[in-house]
């Protein structure tokens, strides 16, 4: 397994968490009606692993391991 390979891997495993803690969220905001703070929670670990991504993505730019291609 080489460096990039699993790099990428990491990168959409970190996007399914992050779906998975959007849909978490919607499904707590819909049960819960307002009454306990498990949407705020879900939301705000989804807003900390999405700065977690931004900041890899622009390591991986940075380091070379992720190259930009134009469409």
């Amino acid at each position: 397994m080489s460096g990039p390979f699993l790099f990428k891997g990491l990168i959409i495993l970190l996007l399914i968490i992050i779906l998975v803690s959007l849909s978490s969220g919607m499904v707590f905001l819909v049960r819960d009606k307002g009454e306990t703070d498990r949407t705020v929670k879900s939301l705000t670990v989804r807003i900390v692993l999405s700065i977690l991504l931004f900041i890899l993505l622009f390591v991986g730019f940075a380091t070379g391991l992720i190259k930009p291609h134009g469409i």
